[in-house]
């Protein structure tokens, strides 16, 4: 394969950038059966359970598609090819309206529970976002806010939107320009949760949610 030993840190993040990456540069092609969850977590020196969560989160971005007693197969090569379709209407509003409630509750938390670990996370992630080209926004955007989600340490919420992933990706993908880092930019939200400052984070995390529903939301 041959997939690279993890680090400590992290293993269910750098799981899924090596599945990725597989996927990414060919090693396994649309449509291909990858290995099974005991030979990953051979390969990779973690528990299946850090495996089973990197799939999982993979599916759910539309990468992998999870075939229940077949085995995962490469559904597509990047989660914005993976079926990420344009929303609009009311469809775009109710999506942003899920999308406050869960990033504005992820980010007052993570402002209590964020470790140093997480604010060396969030920070690299901001900047991959803000230095992303127009085609990888809506995936560093995504990522970003599910990193700000993460550093809140609740299971049930990381999970819930983890789940959304695809279509928070279409929601982005939506109402993304060219500009839209320098038009919303992130860096007050990754400082307010630093000072653990818990309302300036869930109005950070808001704000700009808030602005996108106060304007037009395009019709179908």
């Amino acid at each position: 394969m041959p997939l690279a030993t993890t680090r400590r840190a992290g293993l269910v993040d750098q799981v899924i950038d090596q599945l990725r990456t597989s996927v990414t540069s060919g090693e396994w092609a649309v449509n291909e059966r990858i290995p099974t969850e005991p030979a990953l977590a051979e390969a990779l020196g973690v528990g299946r359970n850090t495996v089973r969560e990197a799939i999982r989160a993979l599916a759910h971005g539309g990468i992998f598609e999870v075939r229940q007693g077949d085995g995962t197969y490469v559904r597509a090569t990047s989660e914005v090819s993976g079926a990420l379709r344009r929303l609009c209407g009311s469809e775009l509003r109710e999506v942003l309206q899920v999308r406050r409630c869960l990033e504005m509750e992820g980010a007052r938390q993570a402002a209590q529970t964020r470790t140093e670990e997480d604010l060396a996370e969030l920070r690299a992630s901001l900047a991959r976002r803000d230095t992303s080209n127009p085609d990888d926004f809506a995936r560093t955007d995504t990522e970003f806010h599910l990193a700000v989600v993460r550093a809140s340490h609740n299971r049930v919420l990381i999970e819930l939107y983890r789940g959304l992933t695809e279509v928070i990706m279409a929601s982005v993908a939506t109402t993304s320009t060219p500009t839209q880092a320098g038009m919303y930019p992130h860096d007050g939200l990754v400082e307010a949760i630093a000072a653990r400052d818990v309302e300036r984070a869930g109005h950070e995390a808001s704000g700009f949610l808030n602005e996108m529903l106060a304007r037009a939301v395009p019709d179908c």
